[in-house]
Order: structure tokens, then sequence, then C-alpha cells
């Protein structure tokens, strides 16, 4: 399907790429699948198998740890599936493995799944029925279990399909009673591998470690199996994730390809709104399409007024994490049988529903990395029928540049995911809870790593622990898993009350908390405001109301760093880099208030909140001193925008070259830094003890600052404007910036570089 007339001819397109149809190339079923597993395949359609699910399956099969990255649809759960039911519905394993003398008869070999999501559970759970049928002892098993479904799960199921969540709070604190499942763990799925990383991947980095050091203790050693989207060193992040090695990499896709034509569009006003109008034309001229955005308000607002401008407004619907089984259900099928033709989603339809063969995609802005857009565009073609997938570039720094550079998006390779399993703070709880679940001793290195012992003494010098010979233990009658949120670094966070009927509507991470649940913060929940009334950190408490606000909030603070040591530096042209660790102390000291349409500034309100004071990962540069003829021609008043600018502008890209979000970093510049005694500029994780970013920030610092470079010279703007520098975050309200003189201070460090900033053009994802 060719793109359509008033897209492909609009002033907005910037750039059309083709990528041409493929023929899947395809490999016998593999002769240690059971003739009842064969005829099961053949109810499905299924006489043979892709390269890679083959591959994969067989590697699994004999005992070795597989990191399957490929496409969507490409039939990665089958790969999975298949050694998974050999070996728990059937007793089948390879045969390097023998089966444990004391494993019960009627349960010689178990499997676990991990989703991020439930919804992705409870749907690989309905097609692993389909395909192993209600012989198979398989379930779900989340916070919505009842007590005989856990029951069931822990002392009689061979698959249990979960959560992280579940297996850190339920499954090993509770080890005692799962031992049976576990002393049989022959398989551990992973599945969207690629979301595991940041904050969240090293929290379930070490409930992996947690899991294979109480599988161990049972007699076991489960084969560990990732299933991601495309994305780069797939083995190598299984290694991270899991903590295991020699892993097999299987991301050479073998499956059948539709033709796809990507348009990258440069949105001419509101891309929200031009993405609504797309999506009501295309339904009305008969296509079938996605729309993806960033967030669960653009969803709902997007869906609303694509819906207003129908020709058949029930044909469109939202989509966005919260909804329920049922309903997910409900969607599914309407797309399935056509009654849906438009949905505006989030991310949250990549973990919850299958849906494929869309007509068209719309990425509502780079979604912060090639693998999960290619994610999204993988949705878009049918079998037998072309489609399209567009990128509709917001006015921010790294879309802007994107649309500049088209090549970053279809000939750069996939980046590999940032991971650090060793973060301190994460890697601590963590201890802690493993001390709980058994006494930990200085062999569970092998399992927690070389950081291990020197956190435990520390652990054991606050009281956490106590340490008897070479054994820590955990001291409280407290549970220690009760103060670790995966998704936080932080613990539990801050609930989001309302006042009036004491109803939890929310959690912020407490490192945000003081930036977003202020009191007289507006708070955005599922498209409906909340005005927050009053503010207790030390309680984990923000009580709010419902108010319908013309206004929204942004808070202003001050930020100080002190760099607590260096351990790399070289040099960048006329400027010098580093990497090391810092103590980052922050405050927010008011809040402005701004027109929701205009963006105006109506007034200004201080708040006394406390200082906040915590080490992490940062990279920085240092510029020649303003008074030495290296100045850059600056005074010292165009110096410090042209450094503030350069560092709105770094960060707002970083996340094209180290995958992550705009808030899991942050940045401070100065002309003059006590500790450098020069002009810095310091980029820095955006929690305590860093998350990786900043070091891969580092590593890639030659095609990032060039690419930085190219963003700045390109815009045509005076001193800044939001394509390019003008940050909605910074807490000194975007002052001062001088876009020109951030040039004038980036060109020297980057005249000498010779690597393309979008990399080595590679073939697209498969």
């Amino acid at each position: 399907m060719a793109v359509p007339e008033w897209i492909a001819n609009a002033p907005e397109v910037r750039h059309v790429h083709h990528r041409p149809a493929r023929l899947g190339l395809t490999a016998e079923v593999p002769a240690w699948v059971s003739p009842g597993a064969r005829a099961a395949l053949a109810e499905q359609g299924i006489t043979a198998l892709w390269q890679h699910q083959r591959v994969a399956a067989s590697a699994a099969f004999e005992g070795r740890h597989v990191a399957i990255s490929t496409s969507t649809a490409s039939g990665k759960s089958l790969a999975y599936l298949l050694p998974i039911y050999a070996a728990t519905a059937e007793g089948t394993i390879g045969h390097d493995v023998a089966v444990h003398r004391w494993a019960p008869a009627t349960r010689a070999h178990t499997a676990l799944y991990l989703a991020p999501t439930k919804a992705l559970a409870h749907d690989q759970a309905r097609r692993a029925r389909e395909f192993g049928g209600q012989s198979w002892r398989l379930t779900t098993l989340d916070g919505d279990s009842e007590a005989e479904e856990r029951r069931f799960a822990r002392d009689f199921a061979t698959f249990v399909l979960t959560n992280p969540d579940m297996l850190h709070r339920s499954v090993l604190p509770g080890h005692d009673r799962w031992q049976g499942f576990l002393r049989s763990l022959r398989y551990v799925v992973i599945d969207e591998a690629h979301r595991y990383r940041g904050v969240f991947g090293a929290h379930v980095a070490s409930v992996l470690r947690r899991l294979r050091r109480l599988c161990r203790h049972y007699g076991a050693d489960p084969v560990f199996i990732s299933a991601s989207g495309t994305i780069a060193e797939p083995a190598r992040h299984l290694e991270r994730l899991a903590g295991v090695y020699d892993a097999l990499a299987v991301d050479r896709d073998s499956c059948t390809r539709p033709a796809l034509d990507f348009v990258v569009w440069q949105a001419a006003a509101d891309p929200h709104r031009e993405a609504a109008a797309m999506l009501t034309r295309l339904v009305d001229n008969g296509y079938q399409a996605l729309a993806f955005t960033t967030s669960r308000i653009q969803a709902e607002l997007v869906a609303d007024q694509a819906r207003r401008h129908c020709i058949d407004p029930d044909g469109i619907a939202s989509y966005r994490a919260g909804y329920l089984a049922n309903d997910r259900r409900e969607l599914e099928a309407a797309l399935s049988t056509g009654r849906l033709r438009g949905v505006a989603c989030t991310n949250a339809l990549e973990l919850g529903v299958d849906i494929t063969g869309m007509d068209a995609v719309l990425s509502i802005g780079f979604p912060g990395s090639l693998a999960a857009l290619w994610q999204q565009a993988g949705r878009a073609g049918r079998d037998g029928r072309d489609a399209f997938a567009m990128l509709i570039a917001r006015p921010d720094p790294l879309d802007t540049w994107l649309c500049d550079h088209p090549e970053a998006l279809f000939e750069s390779p996939i980046e590999a995911t940032v991971l650090h399993p060793q973060q301190p703070a994460v890697l601590s709880a963590h201890l802690a809870a493993a001390a709980q679940e058994l006494a930990l001793t200085s062999g569970d290195e092998q399992f927690f790593g070389p950081t291990m012992l020197p956190i435990l003494e520390r652990l054991a010098d606050r009281g956490v622990l106590r340490r008897r010979g070479d054994a820590w233990y955990w001291t409280s009658q407290q549970r220690a898993v009760d103060s670790i949120d995966l998704r936080s670094i932080a613990g539990t966070g801050v609930e989001i009350v309302q006042s009036a009927t004491g109803r939890v509507i929310g959690q912020v991470d407490a490192t945000a908390a003081d930036r977003t649940v202020h009191e007289g913060a507006v708070y955005l929940h599922q498209g409906e405001q909340w005005l927050v009334e009053q503010y207790d950190l030390a309680a984990g408490v923000a009580l709010c109301r419902q108010q319908r606000a013309e206004w929204f909030t942004q808070a202003q603070g001050t930020t100080d760093v002190r760099i607590i040591g260096t351990d790399r530096q070289r040099t960048l042209g006329d400027a010098t880099l580093f990497a090391g660790t810092i103590e980052l102390t922050s405050q927010i000291t008011g809040y402005l208030r701004r027109d929701s349409v205009t963006g105006a500034v109506w007034d200004s309100t201080p708040l006394d909140l406390p200082r906040r004071t915590f080490r992490t990962r940062a990279l920085w540069w240092t510029l020649p001193s303003p008074d030495s003829k290296h100045a850059h021609g600056l005074d010292e008043r165009d110096l410090a925008g042209g450094l503030h600018a350069a560092e709105h502008a770094a960060i707002g890209l970083l996340p094209g070259f180290a995958p992550c979000d705009r808030g899991d970093i942050g940045g401070l510049s100065t002309v003059h830094h006590t500790d450098t005694g020069a002009p810095t500029v310091f980029v820095h994780d955006g929690l305590p003890g860093g998350s990786g970013f900043a070091d891969e920030g580092y590593r890639v610092a030659e095609r990032w600052l060039a690419a930085t470079l190219q963003l700045l010279e390109a815009c045509g703007c005076d001193k800044g404007c939001p394509r390019c520098v003008v940050s909605p975050a910074c807490g000194s309200g975007n002052h001062p910036l001088d876009r020109v003189a951030a040039i004038a201070v980036l060109r020297p460090m980057v005249a000498g570089s010779t690597e393309a900033p979008h990399g080595t053009p590679v073939t697209l994802p498969a």
C-alpha cells in the first residue's frame, strides 16, 4: 500500500524511506518436537518454522541461554513455547540435563515467564493454552490472583506466567513454600527484555540474581530465554540482566515481511492535533491505523479529537495502561474484525494487546530509541498487503535533529540497551532482601558481583544486616522487600490522595515528588487535573482535589554540583571531557503558573522545601578560561548563555545516543565551577548512584556532541526555541540561553571529529 498522495505531497514531509518486501526462510520442525506438539502446530496451520525459531528453540532445548531479538510478529513466542512445552508438559529435555532425583514425580520440570505487565502475561497465557491445550498445567500469577489460584501456581502448575513485581514481593520471600517449583525450574523467559533498562532494569537484574541464587540452593540451574524487539547486543543484555554467561544471540529475522514506506513528517503546529486529523482522514478513507502517543492524556485527547471529525466516530478508540482484560480483548477483537478502524494508544498497547497487520502506524514523537520506533512500526503490514509508518516529529531538539538527519533513523544500527546492574542503591536494597531470604556468604559474589562484599560491610555498619562469621543476616522483623519499588530508587514513593475521599489516585517517585506534587502543583492523571493542596514527603502523601485549571505549573529550583572523583578523561577538541562521581544538591524554590494555551507566565510562587543531596554519575567537559585567548570570542554573559544552551541541546539529544527518558538525566552549566576552575557543563544521571546513561554519553560523546552542533547550526531561530534549546524542565526558566554562542562553544570541541553523528550505516532491522 503506497503512501496516500495527500500525505506524500504535503510540505511537512521531510523524508520517505522504502523498505522492500522480503520472502521468509523456513526450516523443518526439530525432531525432538513430539507428535502431539506437531499436531497442535498443524491445527494452527504451522507445518514448518522460520529459521530463527528453530535455532532459538533447539538451543534452549539443549540447555543454552538464548537471547531472541527479532521484529514484531516474527514468532518469538513459539520459539520459547516449544522447549517449555517439551519440558513441562511432556517431561522431555535436552541430552545434557539430568532430572533431579528429588523432584516430585508429578512435576519433574517447571518454567517461569516474566513480563513487564500483567496484561502481557495474560495474553501469553492465552497463546500458550491455544498451543498446548487444557492438559498443560499453566496459570497466571499476579496481584489479582485469588488464594486458590496462588496455591495452584505454587503447588501444581508446571508453567507460571507472572511479572517481576510478583516474583520480587511474593515468590522469592516465600521461597520455602515454592521450593518444589524452584528446585524443578528448567526455563525462565524474560519477555520484552528491552524494557528492562535504567533503574527498572537494575532492579529486575537484582531480582533475577536472587532467583538464580535460590534455585541453586534447591539444586536447579535454569536456562534463561529473553525475547525483545530488535536491539543491539541482545546476548550481552541478557547476560547483564540475568547474570548468566555464554548466551546465544538469535537476531537474524527470517520471517516473511511486507514492504513498508516510512514517512518522516515535521509538524507545522501541534503534532498531536495533526496526528488526530491524520487519523481521522485515514479512517475515513478506509485505512486501519494506530497512533502511538507518549502519554495517557495525549492518547485520550488524540482519540477524542479524531472522533469529533470522523464520519464514523464509533470506529475510533483509545488504549492506554489501566484497561481491564475484557476491554483489551474487545479492542483486539474489534480490530481483527475491522469494526474498529483507528486507535490512539500509548506503548501499553505494545505490552498488552496482540495487534498486527495495520495499514498504517503513526508515531507521535520519537519514542526514545530506534528499537521502540521499529517495534511500533512493526504493527503495520499484513500478508500480501504493504503498509506505511510515519514519525510525526515534535518541536524538541531530538525530533528536530532527526528531521534534518533521517539517515540516523534508517542507516544507523539499533541501539544497545543501557543497563547498570551494579547500581549501588538498588543492589544494597536487594542484598538486604536476599539476606532475609537466605543468609548471604562470600560465595554469593557469583550472583551479585564484586561490589557485594563492600556493600554488605556498609549495611552491617548501619545495622541493616548482622555479620556472624562468613554470613550476613537480616535483623528486622519487617519484610525487606516492602521498602523496594522496582520502578523507583527511593522506596515506595509518594501517594497522591484525593483529600475529600481518601482515595489513592496515583503515585510518584520520591525523587521527583518535590518537583511534581508540591503544594499548588497541577497534577495530571488519566486526563484529569488535580490541584495539590498539601504535600508531606515525610508521610509520603500529597493531598489534592480535582479542579479544571486553565494553567499548568512549572517548578523552579537551584542545583549545585561537587566533584567527588574522576575515573576517566580525554581531550575533545579544545575541551577536556571527564566521567566520574558527583554530589548533587538540589532544591525546589518555587513554581510558575503558565497559561495552558499560550504558555505565558501568570505568576510566581515561592516554596520552602528542603535541600536534597545525593551522589550519582556524571560526565562533564571544561573549556578554556574566559580570560584566555581560547575563550571563543565570547564575553562572560554570552558564554553563560552559550554553555546553558549547549547543555539543553545536548541533554535533548542524548536519548538518541544513550536510550533513556528525558527525565532520567539532568544538567548544570556554569562559567566558573569551583572544582574545575573553568567554564564547565555537567550532564548527570538523575537518580542516586547513577543509571548508566551518563557513562554511555561519555562513550559516544564525539557522535553525540557533533549531532548537537548540527542541530544548533540548522535551527533558524535567534537566541533559542523549543526545537533546539528551550526546555520545559529548566529550573531557571530558560535564562540565559544563546543558540549562536552555543555554536561557538561546541564547534571547537567537535571540529576534529571524523565519526559521523549517526554512526555506521547498516541494514535496517529485519
